[in-house]
């Protein structure tokens, strides 16, 4: 995978995370530097730590599918990206102020969900899992503390746009890495 793909990948992944710190920035009267250091760290540390179990419990299986591995990463960024689209057309939810650890675990956990699964496709790939892992966690750490900003100043208007995106690009990543398997690309 080269770093090109996994920034498109880490962007894609941290479209969730950004989407659902735009919705804290709203959630607040007034943003503090704290509010978005504690949604990066939570949605950062979430989206690095998730892609690497899914690498470890993909790598103890994917020599007996290497075949269709391909097959595999594409369908699975494919229902990746289209939930994620989906998503983007779903009803807003209510807003939770709390950045404390009952309300930001079960949606650092949520929004990373995904990244388990396209840990898996790393391991069909034989991505390098640290700079993948340090990668998506930074990238998503950025995005989301600049979403809970975002949102704070702009509202919801951009929320189902960026879920949007990053179904967007995960489809359209999934669908590269099949082509380049097939040798079309």
């Amino acid at each position: 995978m080269s770093l090109f793909d996994l920034f498109w990948t880490a962007v894609g992944l941290s479209m969730d995370a950004f989407a659902v710190a735009i919705c804290k920035g709203l959630s607040v009267k007034k943003v503090l530097l704290k509010h978005g250091l504690i949604v990066g760290l939570y949605f950062g540390g979430f989206q690095a730590g998730m892609p690497l179990l899914g690498y470890l419990f993909g790598s103890s299986f994917a020599k007996y599918i290497e075949s269709f591995d391909h097959w595999v990463a594409f369908v699975l960024l494919g229902i990746i990206g289209f939930n994620m689209i989906r998503e983007s057309r779903e009803e807003e939810e209510e807003l939770n102020s709390s950045f404390g650890f009952k309300a930001m675990f079960p949606m650092a956990i949520a929004t990373s969900i995904d990244a388990l699964a396209v840990g898996v496709s790393f391991a069909f790939m034989r991505v390098q899992i640290g700079w993948a892992v340090l990668f998506i966690g930074v990238t998503t750490f950025l995005l989301s503390a600049v979403g809970v900003k975002l949102g704070n100043h702009f509202g919801a208007k951009y929320k189902s746009k960026a879920e949007l995106f990053g179904g967007i690009v995960l489809i359209l990543l999934g669908t590269k890495i099949l082509l380049e398997h097939l040798g079309v690309l």
